[in-house]
C-alpha cells in the first residue's frame, strides 16, 4: 500500500491529466528493456537504476505533477521510486494505481519501442508535408549512372554513422543541415538524399532542407540503412566522411537568411536573458535550456550546468531523453541564429512551447540561475583504483557488475555477478560484513546504489569505474559469457531495436513495421497533441 505522501490515481484521471494543458512528468521506472516492450505513449523512460542521477535534469521543478508507474512485477520498485522522489523534494508525486495492466484494462492503448512521440511525429510529418522519397533500389540505380549528380547525407550522429552507412554517404546530423548544406552541396542541380537508420530522421532531414527553401531536388531515403540492407545492398562500416567544420562568410549569411525565414514562417518567439532567469528562479514553469550545437562546440564553450547539450537532430528525434515534463518550456541557443530556429520549428510542430534565447553568449548563460543537484546521503563514495579492487577480491569481496547486460556478456571480471539496481536484493549475499564492490561507468549512479546498500546494513561498500583493461592489467581474469545473463534477465536491453543493426533482417522488418504502424495506434487526443499543417 502507498501512504499519503504519494497517493494513487486511477487510469481515467491520468488520461485527463495528460491532455489538460498543465505540466506533467509521467515516469516509467522500469528498466529499458521492460519499457521498450510496452509503455504509455507520453511516458518518460527513467529506470530506477538511474532515477536520482537523472530526475532533476528531466524534471527540474520540484512542485511539478509527477506520476510514477510500472507493472505487476515491479510494484516494489515503484514504491521505492516514489519514496526516493519524495526524499528529493518532489511534492506532487502520484502512483498509477494498478500500473500498466490497469491502464490497458481501462481501454487505453500502450506502445512498444522508444522515443514514441518523435517517431510517431515523423510518420505524421511525412504525410502532412508530402516529403519526397526515393527507394533503396532507385538510389542504387542512380549509383550506376556515371552522369547522375546526387549526394547522400546521413542525418545521424557520427558514432551511429560509423557503425553502418550507405556507400559514399557523408555524415551531417540533421541539426547541422541548416548551417552546413551550402558547403556540402554548392550547386542547385545536385539532388540531395537524406538517410538515417530507419525513417524519422530521413523524413525530418529532407523536409528541413525543403522548408529552408533549398533549390535542389531533395529526397528522404525510404527506410534508411535498414531498407538498403533489406534490398540486399552492401553497407559500409567504419566510414568517417563528415560535414565540413569551416563555413564561408557567404554561406553563413545565406544560411542565416534562410533560418530567419523559417523562424518567421513558424512564428518562433524569443525570450531575453532576464525573463529566462525569472523562469528558472521561479516555481511556475519547468524550463529546459538546450544548446543545439555539436559536442565539440558545446565542450569548448564550458557552459554552466543549467545548459544541457542537446544536438539539434537528436532533440527532435528523442525529445523525451532531454525534456521530461509534458507542457514544459524549451529554450534553445546556438550562438549563430541558424540551427536553433530550424530545430525550434520542429519542436513547435511536436507540440512543445519553444523559445529562442535572444542573447547567446557565454557570459549571459553563466549569469543564469544554476540548478541545485542532490547528492547521495552521506556523500559520494570515492572510486577504488584497480589494484585495490584486486586486493579486496583476494579477501573474498563480492564484485557486482552494474554495466549493461550486453557489456557483461562481451567481457567481465571472472566471478563477478551481474545485476541492475532492482535486482540487488536477490543477487547479493546476506553477509553484511562482506565487502561489496559496485562496478560501473558513472560515479554518481554508483553512489546512489551504494547508498541503497549501506541503508540496508552493508558495512563495506565500494565503487569502481575502472575499465576492464585496467582491471586485467591489475591482475583480474576477464571472461566472456555470450549467453549469460540469459535473455529473460536482460531487462535493460530491448532486443528488437538493437538486433536490427546486427544483421538480423527479421528484426529490421519488425522495426520498420512497428514504425509505420504507430500512427494507427493513436487516439484522437494523442494525435491532437501535434501541431502539423492540415495541408502543407
Amino acid at each position: 500500500m502507498f501512504d499519503h505522501a504519494f497517493p494513487a490515481i486511477d487510469p481515467a484521471t491520468l488520461k485527463s491529466w495528460l491532455h489538460d494543458g498543465q505540466e506533467l512528468a509521467l515516469l516509467d521506472v522500469r528498466e529499458a528493456g521492460q519499457f521498450g516492450e510496452d509503455h504509455l505513449f507520453y511516458a518518460i523512460p527513467l529506470p530506477y537504476s538511474v532515477l536520482e542521477a537523472e530526475i532533476e535534469r528531466l524534471a527540474p521543478r520540484k512542485s511539478v505533477r509527477v506520476v510514477v508507474y510500472g507493472d505487476a512485477t515491479t510494484q516494489g520498485v515503484v514504491q521505492r521510486c516514489a519514496a526516493a522522489l519524495s526524499a528529493l523534494g518532489y511534492t506532487a508525486c502520484h502512483v498509477l494505481q494498478g500500473g500498466i495492466e490497469a491502464w490497458k484494462a481501462a481501454g487505453f492503448t500502450t506502445f512498444a519501442g522508444v522515443n514514441l512521440p518523435s517517431k510517431t511525429f515523423g510518420e505524421l510529418a511525412e504525410h502532412a508535408w508530402h516529403t519526397p522519397r526515393v527507394t533503396a533500389q532507385q538510389l542504387h540505380a542512380w549509383m550506376q549512372e556515371p552522369d547522375r549528380r546526387f549526394v547522400v547525407l546521413d542525418g545521424r550522429p557520427v558514432d551511429e554513422f560509423r557503425k553502418m552507412s550507405i556507400p559514399g554517404a557523408i555524415c551531417c546530423p540533421n541539426g547541422e543541415l541548416a548551417l552546413r548544406i551550402q558547403e556540402l552541396v554548392p550547386d542547385a542541380e545536385t539532388a540531395i538524399v537524406i538517410n538515417c537508420a530507419g525513417r524519422t530522421r530521413s523524413i525530418i532531414g529532407a523536409q528541413t532542407l525543403i522548408n529552408l527553401g533549398i533549390p535542389n531536388p531533395v529526397y528522404a531515403l525510404e527506410n534508411g540503412t535498414q531498407g538498403w540492407y533489406l534490398a540486399d545492398f552492401a553497407l559500409e562500416h567504419g566510414a568517417d566522411r563528415r560535414y565540413p567544420v569551416e563555413i564561408s562568410p557567404a554561406s553563413l549569411q545565406q544560411a542565416r537568411a534562410r533560418a530567419n525565414q523559417v523562424r518567421e514562417r513558424f512564428d518562433i518567439p524569443s525570450v531575453d536573458a532576464a525573463t529566462l532567469a525569472g523562469w528558472l528562479a521561479g516555481d511556475q514553469y519547468s524550463v529546459f535550456v538546450c544548446d543545439v550545437r555539436t559536442r565539440e562546440e558545446f565542450e569548448r564553450a564550458a557552459l554552466p550546468p543549467v545548459v544541457q547539450h542537446t544536438p539539434g537532430g537528436q532533440l527532435i528525434q528523442a525529445t523525451d531523453q532531454y525534456a521530461g515534463v509534458r507542457g514544459g518550456r524549451i529554450v534553445l541557443c546556438d550562438f549563430d541564429a541558424i540551427r536553433a530556429p530550424v530545430v525550434a520549428s520542429w519542436l513547435k510542430q511536436l507540440g512543445w512551447s519553444v523559445f529562442l534565447l535572444s542573447q547567446t553568449d557565454a557570459d549571459t548563460l553563466a549569469a543564469l540561475p544554476q540548478p541545485k543537484r542532490s547528492q547521495p546521503v552521506g556523500g559520494s563514495v570515492p572510486p577504488l583504483p584497480a589494484p585495490a579492487v584486486v586486493e579486496l577480491l583476494n579477501e573474498g569481496a563480492t564484485l557486482v557488475d552494474l554495466r549493461q547486460s550486453m557489456q557483461y556478456r562481451a567481457g567481465h571480471v571472472q566471478g563477478a555477478l551481474w545485476a541492475v539496481r532492482p535486482m540487488l536484493d536477490t543477487v547479493l549475499p546476506v553477509a553484511l560484513d562482506n565487502p561489496v564492490i559496485l562496478l560501473g561507468t558513472d560515479v554518481q549512479r554508483l553512489a546512489w546504489v551504494a547508498r541503497d546498500l549501506t541503508s540496508r546494513g552493508f558495512r563495506r561498500v565500494y565503487i569502481c569505474t575502472e575499465s576492464l583493461g585496467a582491471l586485467r592489467d591489475a591482475g583480474c581474469l576477464i571472461e566472456a559469457t555470450p549467453d549469460t545473463p540469459p535473455d529473460a534477465q536482460c531487462i535493460d536491453y530491448l532486443f528488437f531495436v538493437h538486433d536490427r543493426h546486427d544483421g538480423n533482417k527479421d528484426a529490421a522488418r519488425q522495426y520498420l513495421a512497428w514504425e509505420t504502424g504507430l500512427v494507427a495506434q493513436l487516439d484522437a487526443q494523442e494525435r491532437a497533441g501535434f501541431v502539423l499543417p492540415v495541408q502543407a
